[in-house]
């Protein structure tokens, strides 16, 4: 019996199946969220890498092609520049296959990666290698019928040991940020 040699790395790549983004696509037009930067979306983003004194923290909404960070706080930009520093800093458009907030949609619970690459599948993704990403947190932003809108996350360029508290906060932080969008208050 001969098959053909399995490349592990582009198995390790594989991005979660993700039937839901054409009605997400549809219900975040509805929300008026997802396609823009939002100032009290980067206002949370903010905050929530001041609460997690994480470096990156992002709000992150995802179709059939890209995510795409609505809200994002970079602490390596230039204030002067606004919250995209076209000089190296984080930018508001991400590949969908890059990252891992991909994951947590799929999954729709919270991520917690203390070291990424302690998971063969995740030290492959390409952000440890292009953006030095180590460490990873994350939650999903849920509408009522369970279906998930995108994430709110924070990352690290060194191993971060997040622990309980840290899943407590970003678990709390998005149901926080899902009434806002929910109840009409972010557009």
């Amino acid at each position: 019996m001969s098959s053909a040699p399995l490349d592990l790395t582009a198995r390790l790549l594989l991005t979660p199946q993700d039937t839901e983004a054409p009605a997400r696509v549809a219900r975040l037009k509805e929300l008026g969220v997802g396609d823009r930067p939002k100032p009290e979306f980067d206002a949370f983003a903010r905050e929530l890498a001041r609460i997690t004194d994480a470096p990156f923290a992002m709000v992150n909404f995802i179709d059939e092609e890209r995510q795409y960070f609505s809200g994002l706080y970079d602490s390596t930009m230039d204030p002067e520049k606004g919250p995209v520093d076209p000089n190296g800093g984080v930018g508001r458009v991400m590949a969908r296959d890059h990252g891992f907030c991909v994951h947590v949609v799929a999954r729709r619970t919270a991520l917690v990666l203390e070291d990424v690459r302690d998971f063969a599948r995740f030290a492959v993704n390409p952000v440890v290698d292009e953006v030095g990403i180590t460490s990873y947190l994350g939650a999903p932003l849920l509408d009522p019928s369970g279906m998930a809108l995108g994430t709110i996350c924070v990352v690290d360029q060194r191993p971060r040991p997040w622990g309980q508290q840290g899943l407590r906060t970003i678990k709390k932080m998005a149901a926080d940020l899902q009434q806002e969008i929910l109840g009409g208050r972010s557009g």
